[in-house]
């Protein structure tokens, strides 16, 4: 497998990628919506984030990661938030979920990241499940919360 950072000719290749991940969490933006954001982290990986790509040896895209960046005033240090983690059915539970996380954490790191964080759904037993197995540590001390923006 490899794993590489999402460049302008991937754009085409991950948009599928992207509305499986939309589908499974009932979101509903438009394709153009969709490429847009990923051609805005390609145009600026430094400051907006990145979408790294799986592919089998033959090719075929299998997952992707999208990290965004921000900071943490209270450890006055960079975040990397992974916002979206999707692998393809047929290719879960064979190592490529973990080998995103593990090169989502690398890319962070060289971004200057203290950590990196994300969040999933409560009832995503599969996730968190591997998630501990890659010593991540729940962060039940916070409560998320989200206020639209939208009258």
């Amino acid at each position: 497998m490899r794993i590489d950072r999402v460049g302008a000719d991937d754009v085409e290749v991950v948009l599928p990628l992207l509305r499986a991940y939309c589908d499974f969490y009932e979101g509903a933006p438009s394709d153009e919506a969709l490429r847009q954001l990923a051609l805005t982290l390609v145009d600026d990986p430094r400051h907006e984030g990145v979408q790294l790509l799986a592919r089998t040896e033959d090719g075929a895209a299998v997952g992707f990661v999208t990290v965004y960046w921000t900071w943490s005033t209270v450890r006055a240090r960079r975040l990397a938030v992974m916002n979206d983690l999707y692998v393809v059915p047929s290719h879960r539970c064979q190592g490529v979920a973990a080998a995103l996380v593990v090169r989502t954490v690398d890319v962070a790191r060289d971004h200057g990241a203290v950590a990196l964080s994300w969040d999933t759904r409560a009832d995503n037993s599969h996730a968190r499940a591997l998630y501990r197995r890659l010593g991540a540590v729940e962060a039940t001390d916070w409560v998320d919360y989200e206020l639209p923006t939208d009258p």
